[in-house]
């Protein structure tokens, strides 16, 4: 069995990876720092899988912990989810985000080429679109950013197109995920920041059980359908089985690849409010507030390329990804 080294999880997405990864019979390494995670996500890994992922608390700042995970694994590739992400404290934290995101995967990549490990998965965002460009977004867009979290990102995939420019063996694919949201089946892993939520759906979730009184929506006179933010929003375990779909490519092709992963259409902020509504049977409150500087009216991908070289479509619609949030949110209560 393969050995797969996931920094970052016990995170959201990295957690439903670790399951899709073990279903498919590869042997699971977690490195996570616990940051925003909990420790217990590798434990519900296990419930799920009947497999216990080996997990290292490690920061991957941390040059010696990181190569020990290397000296002690045979690592056949990496999926690389690990990284600060919240945007607003981006913008606060400009040197915090820079150092922790670009440092840690500069140690990350020095300790694959140093063990001959050459493969890596890469988790990129939507961000680096910018605000130039037109949705449908497509991988041959030029990128940009508009915060440093974004920044990180363009940054990141530039370094991972130079690395293969340099060393011809290595495969890097840096899938561009647009709004990831949901939770497994069985309600035992899902969304569960650390904190108030920055993301939409977690936030809905927390005023569905009354953690929160109210849901703010920055804007509603954008040109969409009803005025708020219309995005690209991926069930959780479809974007899991994109990261499958890629590391299986990354065995065979070799270079840098840039792939979005989304369904290919948008759903406002409203729209996915009242799916949750539809999903909790109870009535979300919403405030409308200005909208923020950076924020963009409409996102969505074009998913043409992984559909014709991943041989991967999203199957989930947003009824079924807030009903399978919901769940989660009432077995985490």
């Amino acid at each position: 069995m393969k050995n797969i080294l996931v920094t970052g999880g016990t995170g959201f997405i990295g957690s439903h990876t670790c399951v899709k990864l073990i279903e498919n019979d590869y042997n699971v390494i977690i490195m996570d720092n616990l940051s925003n995670s909990k420790a217990e996500t590798v434990d519900k890994i296990e419930q799920i899988t009947g497999k216990r992922p080996l997990f290292y608390k490690a920061d991957m700042l941390d040059t010696s912990a990181v190569e020990k995970i290397f000296q002690e694994n045979d690592i056949f590739a990496v999926i690389h989810f690990a990284g600060l992400k919240a945007v607003g404290e981006s913008v606060q934290k400009p040197l915090e985000y820079y150092s922790n995101n670009l440092t840690g995967t500069l140690n990350i990549l020095s300790s694959m080429k140093k063990h001959g490990c050459e493969k890596i998965v890469f988790s990129s965002s939507a961000t680096v679109y910018g605000i130039d460009n037109k949705a449908p977004y497509t991988e041959d867009m030029p990128t940009s950013a508009t915060n440093p979290y974004g920044y990180t990102k363009v940054m990141i995939e530039q370094i991972l197109h130079d690395l293969t420019i340099a060393d011809a063996d290595f495969s890097v694919v840096a899938l561009r995920y647009f709004n990831p949201i949901g939770a497994h089946k069985s309600g035992l892993i899902g969304e569960d920041p650390n904190g108030i939520p920055n993301n939409l759906v977690p936030y809905i979730a927390q005023v569905a059980c009354g953690k929160l009184d109210h849901l703010r929506v920055f804007g509603n006179d954008y040109d969409t359908p009803d005025g708020t933010g219309v995005r690209d929003y991926i069930h959780v375990s479809d974007l899991a089985s994109g990261h499958i779909a890629a590391l299986k490519y990354s065995e065979c092709n070799k270079g840098f690849r840039p792939i979005n992963l989304g369904t290919g259409k948008g759903s406002s902020v409203l729209e996915v409010v009242k799916a949750y509504e539809k999903a909790c049977g109870k009535e979300i409150p919403v405030e409308i507030t200005p909208r923020r500087a950076g924020d963009i009216a409409t996102s969505f991908a074009d998913t043409k390329l992984a559909e014709e070289i991943l041989h991967w479509k999203a199957e989930a619609g947003i009824d079924e990804m807030c009903a399978d949030s919901w769940n989660f949110t009432l077995k985490n209560l």
